[in-house]
């Protein structure tokens, strides 16, 4: 999962973009009702592409890597959003689709997150999303299939690459599957909430192995790693009483992947929850609602804008109890020049019920800086 658009009962930032994040808004809030959406079969390369006819559509990377003794997480995300609201106009200069991203960097012994975000409408080469294949770009930032990659359904070997330089950071890596796709919830069509409506198109790519180049200030570090891609879309997920979520996707390292979430609603309770366990080599198992439980430990204040986020977490899963730990607290995200969200996303470590570290991954939490809307 990935934040949505904008938060509640937030207007947007930056005047000079203003035209881009009403129509944006319009999008998010438009009159069009979802249906249900129908079991299918996602056929790959093609479900690797954009699904411009959905509301909402996000690629999202993240993992760990290191070089030498520095160890970092990263992150990286391209949205797309449908506006209802322009549709039917035949301007070029109509912003029928909007093309968002984010980048981050975890520099884990540096204790410090570096961000950055990008935003403008479908076409004129500024902006694309291809239909037939994951081929996404946003001005100079890029994340892309490469040409003869595998690309079977369950098939593994397929490579991507990503390449995002910003300010004073950049990343510049290769991905390469060594599992079969992983399709969340049933055959790829993932509940979020208690109405049919509730629901998404989603699959994950998880134990990516990772090589290539992070900058920081100027200094280039030749890492080596592991990512996890999850890719989703939908007309709607978030039920009316939800106002955020807390998602976990984890790399074990012996070879298994855990996803874990629940949507909360005002009190803390939860809405909804999910997620999935497969062993190396197994078939997922997929969780059933009421299975996952969220529970807080430790929480962090953010100096930036006052916001109180669990950093510290027991969740218990029908794979295990686990513990996530964030490695640095501070690992907030502030996206009103672009998504109009704040929320906090950052490399965490996975504890066993024994105590043992088995794994590192990211945590997501939504919604706690203001209600999310979708």
């Amino acid at each position: 999962m990935h934040p949505p658009l904008f938060p509640a009962a937030q207007a947007p930032g930056l005047p000079r973009r203003s035209v881009l994040l009403a129509a944006g808004l319009a999008g998010v809030f438009g009159s069009r009702l979802a249906n249900a959406l129908p079991l299918k079969t996602l056929r790959f390369p093609r479900d690797r592409g954009a699904h411009p006819d959905f509301r909402t559509e996000w690629w999202y990377i993240t993992g760990h890597a290191a070089a030498g003794s520095r160890t970092f997480g990263f992150q990286l995300t391209f949205f797309r959003s449908r506006v209802d609201g322009t549709q039917a106009m035949t301007s070029k200069f109509a912003a029928r689709q909007l093309v968002f991203a984010h980048a981050a960097i975890t520099d884990v012994q540096g204790k410090k997150l570096w961000h950055d975000q990008r935003i403008a409408r479908k076409g004129f080469d500024i902006a694309t999303a291809s239909d037939t294949d994951m081929n996404l770009k946003l001005r100079d930032w890029s994340l892309a299939a490469l040409p003869g990659s595998a690309a079977g359904n369950g098939n593994t070997g397929s490579r991507y690459a990503a390449e995002l330089p910003a300010s004073d950071f950049g990343l510049k890596l290769q991905f390469t599957e060594t599992q079969p796709v992983l399709l969340q919830g049933r055959q790829g069509l993932s509940r979020k909430g208690p109405s049919e409506q509730q629901a998404s198109y989603y699959y994950s790519q998880p134990q990516l192995a990772t090589r290539g180049t992070l900058q920081l200030q100027g200094k280039a570090f030749e890492v080596t790693g592991t990512a996890w891609l999850d890719h989703e879309w939908s007309e709607e997920i978030l039920p009316p009483d939800a106002t955020g979520w807390d998602w976990i996707g984890m790399n074990l390292d012996d070879g298994s992947a855990l996803t874990a979430f629940r949507l909360r609603d005002k009190n803390g309770g939860a809405v909804w929850d999910g997620g999935s366990f497969r062993a190396a080599g197994g078939q997922p198992y997929i969780f059933s609602r009421g299975e996952v439980i969220f529970k807080p430990v430790r929480f962090w204040k953010s100096p930036l804008t006052q916001t109180t986020y669990p950093v510290e977490w027991i969740v218990r899963t029908p794979a295990d109890f686990y513990t996530i730990k964030a490695v640095i607290d501070n690992q907030e995200l502030d996206s009103r020049q672009s998504t109009g969200a704040i929320y906090w996303e950052g490399l965490s470590d996975l504890i066993d019920s024994n105590g043992t570290q088995v794994g590192r991954g990211y945590l997501e939490m939504t919604g706690y800086a203001s209600p999310l809307r979708m």
